[in-house]
């Protein structure tokens, strides 16, 4: 591209001053360069149209799929994007001995005329460096507040991906589904950084809810309760806004399953409940899915029968769900992951008939690829049969899942339901040898 055809698309001042991204054009570190400016609301066509290169590779430097390197491609992003000289090791440009007319000159003039005058003396002497400057700087301006209508593509992709990611792991693992998910997370953020109608921020905000919520699910299940629990917390805001109470439910029932899952069973059996009241009484799968978790909570916390009265409600609302809430995603509650909680609220109440059958539906309905699933539920199968009477069968077992796993999933909810396993077995059984090699494969 001709560099005297290119436009520059100058970074706002407070970027620059900004110690991160100062340290990161020192060291020419174009990845965060090219993504702090984009979180501002340059567009990566701007950015591609100013440094002279193509759109496609100024997102891919981005995301760190590609790099600049060549010294004439450095000064190409120096000149476009308005870095002076001296922080990328360079001479100072030539812009720099004319510097462009500050935008505040050109942007806060409320007054046409007074607009009008500045522009005149601007291009008094002819069309120069100045007073083209001052045509970019109004056009980006207006760029900015058109941004809603410039790029509902990107959302839309945005959205997609959403839907796509909903239908979770597919036999990756977990670490890389929460890096793919964080990085798509990331390119909402210059929608909510810029003026937008009310329907897109709905839209922003209702797939901000549903990534951020997802993000959560696999740190909670990687063992991350700390980090899951604020990513909740930002998927809760996100629901809020998008006034989507369905949603908001869903948070706040998949929330629950943190406590529910780690030790704290009331504080489960707490957000399950605010859940079940947003979700209302319709038959939706947040309302479903959240009197399966209160279910669960509940037989943790030896209220039995609020347990049972919890289940009831589950099962009710499970027959009148309509196809598409039936659905195998982690965003709706199908009938795979409905006998997967009844599973875990059946076996922690001790009523192992009904355990073992919904066990059985729900390792038919899992695909071989949902290993995470297919481990808890054989764990859950263990405890059945340890609370029958048959302890070392539920150690074997046990130590049969452990072993059959990589490290991605030995660690987090796998381990803490096994681990769960062994604390449940009285002391008088602890010299056992099956029970000291569950032991072993819980310490390993």
């Amino acid at each position: 591209m001709d560099e005297l055809r290119q436009s520059p698309a100058q970074i706002p001042r407070r970027l620059l001053d900004d110690p991160s991204f100062r340290r990161a054009v020192q060291h020419r570190d174009f990845t965060l360069v090219f993504a702090m400016a984009h979180r501002t609301g340059i567009s990566f066509n701007r950015i591609g149209e100013a440094c002279g290169m193509k759109a496609e590779r100024a997102s891919k430097v981005a995301r760190g799929e590609a790099t600049v390197t060549a010294l004439d491609t450095v000064e190409r992003v120096a000149d476009g994007l308005r870095i002076p000289g001296a922080l990328l090791g360079l001479a100072a440009r030539l812009w720099e001995d004319n510097p462009p007319t500050p935008h505040r000159e050109f942007d806060d003039g409320d007054d046409p005329m007074n607009r009008r005058q500045l522009f005149r003396g601007a291009f008094a002497a002819g069309l120069t460096g100045a007073a083209l400057t001052a045509l970019t700087d109004t056009r980006q301006s207006l760029n900015l507040a058109l941004a809603s209508d410039t790029d509902l593509a990107g959302l839309a992709d945005l959205e997609t991906a959403a839907e796509t990611y909903g239908y979770g792991y597919h036999g990756q693992m977990p670490t890389r589904v929460v890096a793919d998910l964080a990085g798509d997370f990331t390119e909402l953020r210059p929608y909510l950084d810029t003026p937008q109608p009310v329907a897109t921020r709905v839209r922003v905000c209702r797939t901000a809810a549903q990534m951020a919520g997802m993000i959560a699910i696999v740190l909670h299940d990687l063992g991350a309760r700390k980090e899951a629990r604020k990513w909740f917390a930002t998927a809760g805001t996100a629901a809020q806004e998008s006034g989507d109470r369905q949603l908001h439910a869903w948070v706040l029932a998949r929330e629950a399953m943190v406590p529910l899952n780690y030790g704290a069973p009331q504080a489960a059996a707490r957000l399950a409940e605010q859940a079940r009241f947003a979700a209302g009484n319709r038959p939706t799968a947040a309302a479903t899915l959240s009197a399966a978790v209160a279910a669960r909570a509940y037989a943790l916390s030896h209220q039995h029968e609020q347990a049972r009265q919890a289940v009831r409600a589950a099962e009710v609302l499970m027959e009148r769900l309509d196809a598409g809430a039936r659905a195998d995603t982690w965003l709706t509650h199908g009938e795979q992951k409905h006998h997967v909680h009844l599973s875990h609220a059946f076996t922690v109440l001790g009523d192992t008939r009904r355990a073992r059958q919904s066990q059985e539906r729900a390792l038919e309905l899992s695909a071989p690829t949902s290993t995470m699933t297919r481990s808890l539920l054989t764990i859950d199968g263990a405890a059945c049969f340890h609370h029958d009477g048959d302890t070392e069968q539920a150690c074997r077992r046990t130590i049969a899942v452990l072993d059959s796993l990589s490290d991605a999933y030995r660690s987090g909810l796998v381990h803490q339901r096994a681990m769960n396993l062994y604390h449940s077995i009285p002391d008088r059984h602890h010299h056992e040898a099956v029970v000291d090699e569950l032991r072993d494969a819980l310490a390993a």
